[in-house]
């Protein structure tokens, strides 16, 4: 029996998807009614398993169809449309959906006439080169299509779960868990609470002196498809999106070596332990101890244990063996970033997909404590943009909302820009200069070659009117790769325009990725963290990119966004 929203919308995406495969368009009413309604459902803060079908169809984005589906769901477990639709396509067929330049249409092509239902049945039929015979295809097609699943896979991206889908589980799980009578602590481990852009499992820790009540929870939440293995303190299980959880159960003197050992990663474990072994001590998920006699050391917290170890605590995003142990040892840890004193990519709902007012937007930004605020409005050039005369209008409505907060925070105009295939930008010249605040970003032609779109970003940035590129490589973690970028000309171009760089804090996206923004090319660039909100809930998405930030360890003088309130006004007002 489903009883959360978080079961409703899983199911309206995975029918929001399928539907998209069945009708092969985008656009079609039914692909964009599941997506509206997800967004509805997103923004309830009502139980939703009280609310009758007539109350369903009441909330705005929801219609009778999907009301209805809700209410199967939440009476039988079950939706007979979902299920006839993953019959109809397995998950292998869906998959395909990830290779950049592969449509819905194309897929269903594939599958009709070459009976291809997965990644490994394209692969043979690209080696049996059986592509050629279907018309718009050729051996051209083969090629991208080759690279296209080369790129996927060292990505990790066709054998891993985006953090966008894994986490939201993971919490979940932990929040029911957690529930359990005797139950003390439980919170997701591994490369997860590393804050890993795609991982491989949910590693689960509980803390609990009888472990029994939690095994017998875990093998029946909702979300559980199978039950790979149970034992006494572990249990395996398959979620129905195919993600693996492994849950453990642990005592409270141990739960400080079960975090530490749990999360990783192993190259950061492993130097833990030859510093543990130089001391004397053996360390392992139970706890730090003597190697003489087997005296425990440490292991109730992981700051004691890091204590033993002559280090101060290191947080779980920064243990990826690139330094932090050392940088540790002298002192010098990456510090946090925060706090945040502006946001500088948000939407309203005067965007198409928009679903907040700008009243509401600017006041749950000042209860944030923001200094400055930028709104950006999509321009005309997508398919939620927005036409001159209402980005007019737009300005009048900021203006006098300015006047209404007065110096409590900083409006900025501004505009989010489409980078066509040449970097030519939306509107004119003239019109894009009345804005206070311009950031540019690609939204289409992904498929464009290196070179190609290297150029098109460079050109964006030397626009005068372009302050930031958003989402740099315009990445969909999983789902679509990041475009090919010359990045070290595109870093050096950035240094030399002043334009800066947003890391976007929408888990879908963290974009720049860490090797980006761990690049010697870009220790000259100023980088603002984002939202990228269209909603007010969607404000805290910006606290994500920072963690992106901090596990990148890129120092906080470099995010403009993390200055004092006088400089950073001071850059967003007069930045060139």
């Amino acid at each position: 029996m489903a009883d959360t929203k978080q079961d409703v919308l899983d199911m309206l995406r995975e029918l929001s998807e399928l539907t998209l495969l069945d009708e092969a368009d985008p656009q079609s009413f039914r692909v964009r009614a599941y997506e509206n309604a997800t967004q509805a459902i997103a923004a309830q803060a009502t139980d939703l398993g009280r609310l009758s079908l007539d109350d369903l169809k009441k909330i705005h984005g929801i219609g009778a169809s999907t009301a209805q589906k809700i209410r199967e769901l939440f009476e039988t477990g079950r939706v007979e449309k979902l299920d006839a639709l993953r019959g109809k396509y397995p998950a292998g067929l869906v998959a395909l959906l990830r290779l950049q330049g592969v449509g819905p249409k194309a897929v269903r092509r594939l599958q009709a006439e070459l009976g291809v239902q997965s990644l490994d049945d394209l692969r043979r039929a690209i080696a049996e080169q059986r592509l050629r015979s279907l018309k718009g295809f050729g051996a051209k097609s083969e090629d991208k299509l080759r690279d296209a699943i080369a790129r996927l896979e060292r990505e990790g991206a066709l054998t891993r779960t985006p953090i966008s889908v894994a986490l939201p589980i993971a919490r979940r799980i932990a929040g029911e868990l957690a529930q359990v009578p005797g139950v003390t602590h439980a919170s997701p481990c591994g490369s997860l609470r590393r804050f890993s852009e795609t991982v491989g499992d949910i590693d689960i820790v509980v803390v609990a002196a009888d472990p029994a009540p939690v095994m017998d929870a875990v093998v029946k939440l909702s979300m559980v498809d199978r039950v790979l293995a149970r034992g006494e303190t572990k249990t395996s299980v398959v979620t129905r999106r195919g993600i693996q959880v492994d849950v453990r159960v642990v005592k409270a003197e141990q739960l400080g070596a079960a975090l530490l050992y749990f999360t990783g990663s192993k190259s950061h474990n492993v130097k833990l332990r030859q510093r543990a072994q130089a001391r004397g001590y053996t360390l392992n998920e139970y706890a730090l101890s003597a190697l003489e006699g087997g005296a425990i050391i440490a292991g109730e917290t992981e700051e004691e244990i890091y204590r033993a170890l002559g280090l101060p605590l290191i947080p779980p995003v920064l243990r990826e063996d690139w330094g932090e142990i050392e940088a540790a040892e002298s002192g010098q840890l990456p510090a946090p970033v925060g706090p945040l004193r502006g946001d500088f990519h948000v939407h309203t709902d005067l965007s198409g997909d928009g679903r907040s007012t700008l009243a509401d937007i600017v006041d749950a930004a000042r209860q944030r404590g923001y200094s400055v605020l930028a709104l950006t409005e999509h321009a005309e050039g997508t398919l939620s943009g927005v036409g001159r005369d209402a980005l007019i209008d737009q300005r009048a409505r900021i203006t006098a909302l300015q006047q209404q907060v007065g110096d409590s925070i900083q409006l900025l105009h501004g505009v989010e820009l489409n980078i066509g295939p040449a970097g030519e930008l939306d509107y004119d010249p003239e019109f894009r200069r009345t804005f206070d605040f311009c950031l540019a970003s690609l939204h289409s032609h992904f498929e464009l070659d290196r070179a190609a779109q290297t150029r098109r970003v460079i050109t964006a940035m030397q626009d005068p009117s372009v302050r930031m590129i958003g989402h740099l490589t315009a990445r969909i973690i999983g789902r679509r790769p990041p475009v090919e970028l010359d990045l070290a000309a595109v870093l050096d171009a950035a240094r030399d325009t002043g334009t800066a760089l947003e890391l976007n804090g929408a888990l879908p996206r963290l974009d720049p990725p860490i090797d980006v923004l761990r690049s010697p090319h870009a220790r000259d660039v100023t980088f603002v963290l984002t939202s990228d909100a269209h909603h007010v809930k969607e404000l805290a998405l910006i606290d994500y990119a920072a963690t992106h930030a901090h596990r990148a360890h890129l120092p906080p003088e470099r995010i403009a966004n993390n200055w004092d309130a006088a400089r950073l006004k001071a850059w967003a007002v007069n930045a060139p």
